[in-house]
């Protein structure tokens, strides 16, 4: 009896055991059903509701971009993308194979991409601008891709590929630091276009618009099944440009002709402005890039092709090269000569070929004998701006070159510009650590030693001799539109600063340059032309290889309406490498026939090439 009693109560108590760890089997289910309902139930919903349906971004337009005249210059076309979104078991080896085949991209850039894949139901562009061919292959394959779609989405067109590129510049697929940088903003998503360089970049806030969504089911193998719900995009506003797109094509086939002569392979930069308002008519650097390479993603080959290139396709030459002035220097040392009385108008100095206090030379020993002022410009004679600049002194050199704009940027709406460099007794000491010499001055009043000026200060600096004394701001835009094509932004010249110089010492500069087109430096090359033309060679002296070769001009004389610079690297004399690539432009912009304008026909090219011979008063010799 004893025995059954004790093997009743053990029983007991084994069951009291099972009891309570059944309770507690129960109490810990309950809590974690509760813990996963109550918690973290949102979050296995949307996984759950990300297995069986997709949010597919549709990507805005970026707004187009026309010239002045309502010609489109950047705009959109549509093109097929492939998306990814991991599967169960992901994607297989043999899977990334027929992929990379399909695409003609290496298997491990693929691999990268799909790697990095942090959702499992938002698409990942693997590839972009496929080709129709393309498009039907993966098609015919889809069911062996699990993961993968084709879908259309708009892509950036650049139509005249590489003209204009440093302007327009490029887009590029967003990034992990775009996603950063723009987090929290509406419209963006993981194939937002940013813009990379140039007006892209500059108003990439504006062109980029908001993109938009559709909520697609799916079925197993992740291939859309219906739409359920869409938002869509937003395009972004248009805008429209200073740029003539006639007068772009004429310079930049202008520039590649001189390149195609061998003149300028190492680089040519050129800018034309309205000396009136300020407004960018043209503006181009070679050599250049095409741009519709990164809309589609750059392969290999075409990076090489940019970033192996010793002469920096993407730097904008017009904005970010800075080189020696040379003789358009003069027209700063001449005004500040005549400004502070250190020579008058119809002085006489005697030019004997070199300067009587420092051996400093005219190119090839030339002597002009006793020349005045104008005739001094037009001829561009070192020995008479070699006294002009002893007379008036580097420090007074150095202020009136500041208040043409030289040493500081013009805010022109482009990033990545240069300021340049004046001349200073300071900047030598403290760059060097050497004292100032009088020969210093003398290379500083050409436009050589320390100077150093981008082609667009060149180019307001004749634009604010062509206006009278006016500085404007250079600017590219000139109306930003609504969606509805009301005007959003209209920019009006803006006017930043006035040059404290008399119009009579400004009629002897204009008088000086119209003589350089007739009998001066640039008379060969502009005889005949039906327009007054005003302009300036100059051949800067450069330590690393041949001189480089400048021109600015405006025109016509009487009433300007077009101010261009063209600076081209190691062409030599301004007259035979520069000039030429203006004429061209002003007979585009004025209409003028090439022949009839007095360009010279093939047999003349002898008498072209002795007339350079013969003016090579503008070119600077060694210090």
């Amino acid at each position: 009896m004893l025995e059954a009693l004790m093997k009743k109560k053990s029983d007991d108590g084994r069951f009291r055991y099972l009891y309570w760890v059944i309770i507690a089997i129960f109490a810990i289910l309950v809590c974690r059903l509760a813990y996963l309902q109550l918690v973290e139930g949102e979050y296995y919903h949307s996984l759950a509701e990300g297995n069986r349906l997709r949010a597919v971004p549709i990507a805005a337009m970026r707004g187009v971009m026309y010239d002045r005249n309502g010609q489109i210059l950047v705009g959109s076309r549509p093109s097929f993308m492939v998306t990814y979104v991991p599967t169960k078991d992901g994607m297989s080896d043999a899977e990334l194979n027929e992929l990379s085949q399909l695409l003609n991209i290496p298997e491990a850039k693929l691999r990268e991409k799909i790697d990095k894949v942090k959702s499992s139901y938002i698409p990942t562009v693997l590839a972009n601008d496929l080709t129709q061919d393309i498009v039907t292959k993966i098609e015919e394959r889809r069911n062996e891709l699990p993961g993968i779609s084709i879908d259309v989405q708009p892509i950036r067109y650049y139509p005249y590929n590489e003209m204009a590129a440093q302007i327009f510049g490029y887009v590029g697929q967003i990034d992990e630091d775009d996603q950063q940088r723009l987090e929290g903003q509406e419209g963006v998503s993981n194939i937002t276009q940013i813009g990379r360089a140039g007006l892209e970049a500059y108003y990439d806030d504006l062109l980029r618009g908001k993109d938009g969504g559709r909520q697609v089911e799916v079925d197993a193998t992740g291939s859309p099944v219906k739409e359920m719900e869409r938002k869509n995009p937003v395009a972004g506003h248009n805008i429209h440009l200073t740029i003539d797109l006639n007068l772009q094509q004429a310079a930049e086939k202008a520039m590649d002709s001189q390149i195609a002569n061998g003149i300028g392979t190492a680089g040519i930069a050129m800018v034309a402005l309205d000396p009136n308002t300020g407004a960018v008519l043209a503006m181009a650097s070679r050599p250049s890039y095409n741009p519709n390479w990164f809309t589609r993603g750059i392969t290999e080959a075409e990076w090489s092709q940019i970033n192996d290139n010793p002469y920096h396709p993407m730097e904008n030459r017009a904005i970010a090269g800075e080189y020696p002035p040379g003789s358009p220097f003069k027209i700063i040392t001449g005004a500040a000569a005549l400004e502070l009385k250190k020579v008058t108008p119809d002085e006489l100095i005697f030019d004997s070929g070199r300067h009587w206090l420092v051996d400093m030379r005219n190119a090839g020993g030339e002597a002009l004998g006793w020349i005045n002022f104008t005739e001094a410009l037009s001829k561009s004679d070192n020995v008479y701006f070699y006294e002009m600049g002893r007379r008036v002194g580097i420090d007074k050199l150095a202020e009136y070159a500041a208040m043409f704009g030289m040493g500081k940027k013009t805010g022109i709406d482009l990033r990545g510009e240069s300021s340049g460099l004046i001349a200073s007794e300071k900047y030598k000491m403290d760059t060097f650590g050497e004292d100032w010499y009088l020969g210093d001055t003398f290379n500083s009043a050409i436009g050589q030693g320390f100077q150093l000026v981008t082609p667009l200060q060149a180019a307001m600096i004749v634009s604010e001799v062509a206006n009278g004394g006016i500085q404007y701001r250079p600017f590219l835009v000139s109306r930003i539109d609504n969606l509805d094509g009301t005007p959003y932004k209209i920019f009006a010249p803006e006017q930043i600063g006035t040059l404290s110089i008399s119009r009579s010492t400004l009629d002897l500069i204009r008088e000086g340059m119209r003589n350089v087109t007739e009998e001066g430096t640039a008379g060969y090359i502009f005889a005949d032309f039906p327009i007054q033309v005003a302009g300036k060679t100059g051949t800067a002296e450069n330590y690393s290889g041949q001189d480089h070769g400048w021109f600015v001009a405006y025109a016509p004389f009487d009433h300007p309406r077009i101010v261009i610079a063209v600076l081209v690297e190691q062409g030599g004399y301004g007259s035979s490498a520069s000039a030429p690539i203006v004429k061209e432009m002003l007979e585009e912009f004025f209409h003028v026939g090439k022949y009839a304008a007095g360009m010279p026909k093939d047999e003349d090219k002898d008498k072209q090439a002795n007339a350079d011979e013969a003016a090579p008063q503008d070119a600077e010799p060694a210090e």
